[in-house]
C-alpha cells in the first residue's frame, strides 16, 4: 500500500495557508475515498498508523490532512483568535477550499474525531450532495460541563507539565495548536455553541461511535445525532474513552469498514 505526501495552497482569512496532507493507496482508483478529520489537538502525525490500518482493512483510499494551525500546516498568526464559529468556518470555508486545491471532485466518506467529527457533520449539513457518508468518533453537537471541565484541566497541564514537549512531536508550532483549541472552548460565549438544528439537513448515511467512558462528553452527543438524522447507526463502546481509534482500534476499524461497505445495515446499535 503506497502513500504520498504534499502541501496544498489554500486561501483563507485573507492570506494563503499551506495545508499538509497524505494520500493513502491512491492507486486504488475505484475504491471509496475516506477523508480523516482530526481532533482539536490532532494532526496528520497524531493519527499515527490508524488511517493506513483502516484503509488496508477495507481496501479504501485515504486522505489525511492537518487543518491550518496544526501539524505542519501554516500556524495561526500570533494575534489570531478563533471565534465561536471556528468549526463552521472549517467546514464551510477551509474544507471546500482544500478539496478544490487538491482537485477532489468525487464524493468522499468523512471520518472525523471529536472537533473533526463536528466539522464533518457541519460539512455534510451544508453540502449534502458532496458526501458519500460519515463516520463520527466522539463528535460534539453541543457543549457540556464535563467537556469544559476537562479542557480546563488540559490548560493547567499545558502550563504546569511537560505536555507542550509531548505535543511538539505532532505540531511544528505547538502553541498555535494548543491555544487555538483551548481558548475558544473556554471562551464563555462558546458555552452556547450548538449545532443540533443544523443536523436536520444531513442526507448521507451516518455512523456515530463513542466510548462509554468518554471524558470529554456524554452519550447524549451521539444519541442527539440519531434523534436528528434518520437511520443513524450508533456504536457505544465499553472500556473506551474519548478516542475509540486509540482505545479500541480494532472495534472502530471493524465497525467503520462494515458500515462503509454496507451503510444500510443496522448491526451496530449498542446501548448500556
Amino acid at each position: 500500500m503506497s502513500a504520498s505526501t504534499g502541501f496544498a495552497a489554500v486561501p483563507w482569512r485573507g492570506r494563503e495557508v499551506r495545508v499538509e496532507y497524505v494520500r493513502i493507496a491512491p492507486e486504488r482508483t475505484d475504491a471509496p475515498l475516506v477523508v480523516f478529520l482530526h481532533e482539536g489537538l490532532g494532526s496528520v502525525a497524531m493519527w499515527k498508523d490508524f488511517p493506513e490500518r483502516l484503509c488496508e482493512a477495507g481496501g479504501f483510499r485515504g486522505l489525511v490532512f492537518s487543518r491550518p494551525g496544526y501539524g505542519q500546516s501554516t500556524p495561526r498568526e500570533p494575534d489570531e483568535f478563533w471565534d465561536v464559529d471556528f468549526m463552521h468556518r472549517q467546514a464551510h470555508e477551509v474544507l471546500p477550499a482544500f478539496f478544490e486545491a487538491i482537485g477532489l471532485t468525487e464524493k468522499p466518506w468523512l471520518f472525523g474525531h471529536s472537533d473533526g467529527g463536528s466539522i464533518s457533520l457541519l460539512y455534510a449539513a451544508r453540502f449534502p450532495d458532496r458526501v458519500a457518508g460519515l463516520v463520527g468518533l466522539a463528535p460534539h453537537i453541543f457543549v457540556e460541563d464535563v467537556t469544559v471541565a476537562n479542557i480546563e484541566l488540559a490548560r493547567k497541564a499545558y502550563l504546569e507539565t511537560d505536555l507542550p514537549t509531548k505535543l511538539s512531536r505532532y505540531h511544528a508550532d505547538v502553541d498555535s495548536a494548543f491555544w487555538g483549541w483551548n481558548r475558544i472552548w473556554l471562551h464563555p460565549p462558546f458555552r452556547d455553541w450548538n449545532i443540533e438544528a443544523e443536523l436536520d439537513a444531513i442526507r448521507c448515511p451516518v455512523l456515530a461511535m463513542q466510548g462509554i467512558d468518554d471524558e470529554y462528553g456524554t452519550l447524549a452527543q451521539i444519541r442527539g445525532i440519531a434523534e436528528r438524522v434518520p437511520g443513524t447507526k450508533l456504536l457505544e463502546i465499553p472500556h473506551c474513552g474519548h478516542s475509540p481509534h486509540r482505545d479500541q482500534p480494532e472495534q472502530a476499524i471493524v465497525a467503520a469498514v462494515s458500515f462503509i461497505a454496507n451503510p444500510g445495515e443496522s448491526l451496530y446499535l449498542s446501548r448500556k
